[in-house]
């Protein structure tokens, strides 16, 4: 495994980390936990050190947590997330940050999740939500600063709103912040557009989330695609979107001249290739997904051609609305 500095935090990271959405039992159809707790010591021993999780995850924090206790030798680096006290995503327009993260309700948020996780601190705490507008505002930076002098907190973060990468530019541009998350993929190339250069610069940490488009850049999602009854994906690939998918996806593996079942590898790899990313989080709900997505951290990137190739292959669409 190889790992990278999470910008200026003087934390270093494993390259591939470890999101932890899937294994929460909620959103994700199909999880076991006897096999999420697997793969997650399988991914631990291959060297991950990064596990992002959060509040709105259903068990996850609870599984999460009971696998980093019984690894308590290992230096493993958990992400958690407060969700916005008013329980929209993505945080709209004109929205006072008292309403979604006043300071008591980021405490408590962070006091539940230390209980579900049986963990004594998180070492990043990000906002599930984010809006520019809070710049300057409201009370929840000094309670930012206030958990990290207790000790319950080392770093502070946000997850930036699907398909929004430029509405956290004056957040990293503030100092007020230590890493990002954000949607980075082969569809999705905007955040390469301002925001990793913006955090190169200023130094904050990038955490990839999304690098396989919730399954559809890896090959697996076809016309024919159907997802189990309450799996989120249902919404997500609703309608011909499935179709859409596979059509897109086999004119990236024809414009490289990869095999078709080499997408989801050379997915990982487009990620990786931008040196302003810090790490990033596939979901990996099963030991087998541990192995493949783990081996991928080899120290080869893409190519200038076949970055070049992919640059020709964005897609700016949002299937979460």
């Amino acid at each position: 495994m190889r790992y990278r500095e999470l910008g200026r935090s003087g934390v270093s990271v494993s390259e591939i980390g470890y999101g932890a959405w899937g294994i929460g039992e909620s959103a994700w159809v199909g999880a076991s936990e006897d096999e999420s707790v697997r793969a997650l010591h399988r991914a631990i021993d291959r060297g991950v050190n990064f596990i992002d999780t959060a509040r709105g995850y259903g068990e996850s924090e609870r599984i999460v947590g009971r696998v980093v206790r019984e690894r308590a030798g290992n230096e493993v680096l958990v992400a958690t997330k407060v969700p916005p006290k008013n329980r929209r995503w993505p945080a709209p327009d004109g929205l006072d940050p008292a309403e979604a993260f006043p300071g008591e309700h980021i405490r408590d948020s962070l006091d539940t999740s230390l209980r579900a996780g049986g963990l004594d601190h998180f070492d990043v705490l990000q906002f599930h939500v984010w809006s520019d507008d809070w710049v300057g505002r409201g009370d929840w930076l000094e309670t930012i600063a206030q958990l990290k002098q207790e000790g319950k907190i080392r770093l502070f973060g946000v997850s930036i709103n699907d398909h929004q990468p430029d509405n956290a530019l004056a957040l990293v541009r503030s100092g007020a912040v230590d890493c990002v998350q954000v949607i980075y993929n082969v569809f999705d190339q905007a955040p390469a557009d301002a925001l990793l250069p913006a955090c190169v610069e200023n130094g904050v940490g990038v955490i990839v989330r999304v690098a396989l488009d919730e399954g559809g850049l890896t090959g697996r999602i076809t016309a024919g695609t159907t997802f189990p009854e309450g799996d989120f994906r249902n919404r997500y690939f609703r309608g011909d979107r499935p179709a859409q998918v596979e059509r897109r996806v086999a004119a990236i593996v024809a414009d490289l001249g990869i095999a078709h079942d080499e997408i989801a590898e050379t997915a990982l790899r487009f990620v990786l290739s931008s040196p302003a990313v810090s790490t990033v989080i596939p979901g990996m709900r099963t030991v087998g997904n541990v192995e493949r997505n783990t081996a991928l951290s080899d120290g080869r990137p893409l190519t200038a051609d076949q970055l070049a190739v992919l640059a020709k292959h964005r897609w700016q669409r949002n299937f979460y609305s």
